[in-house]
């Protein structure tokens, strides 16, 4: 019979703490401890309510997402969340309306047969007359 293994909360944090690459220093100034609290920490299995919201508050995420950590709902907040603009990648919003752009490119497609249309009665006309001289 296996046991269930109760949740790490400091091994939690530290892996939190880790994908929002923030170190040990910088969470314990925005806890108001030092860096040797913070290693305590994290090498605790449980943490108290009071310091959980403190550090919770501080990596951006939500108490109970430190308890119940898993890779995939840690990078889904943090993708939600997290706003970085020292990146070189921007994501713009779109200046245009992309079904403007689609009748734009329908009207000339038209005009585009129009001429061929055109061109081609031209053609037949001339065919006619050739075939009229003979």
């Amino acid at each position: 019979m296996s046991t269930v293994k109760p949740k790490h909360i400091g091994r939690n944090i530290s892996r939190i703490r880790e994908l929002r690459d923030m170190k040990q220093e910088a969470l314990a100034i925005a806890i108001g401890t030092n860096q040797q609290s913070i290693s305590i920490i994290e090498g605790s299995e449980s943490v108290d309510e009071e310091k959980l919201n403190k550090i919770a508050l501080a990596l951006g995420v939500t108490p109970e997402a430190i308890k119940n950590f898993s890779e995939d709902a840690v990078f889904n907040i943090i993708g939600n969340t997290y706003n970085d603009d020292s990146s070189s990648i921007k994501n713009y919003n779109c200046t245009f309306n992309p079904l403007d752009k689609l009748l734009e490119a329908i009207e000339k497609n038209e005009k585009l047969y129009e001429r061929l249309i055109q061109i081609e009665r031209e053609k037949a006309s001339y065919l006619e007359k050739l075939l009229d001289k003979k």
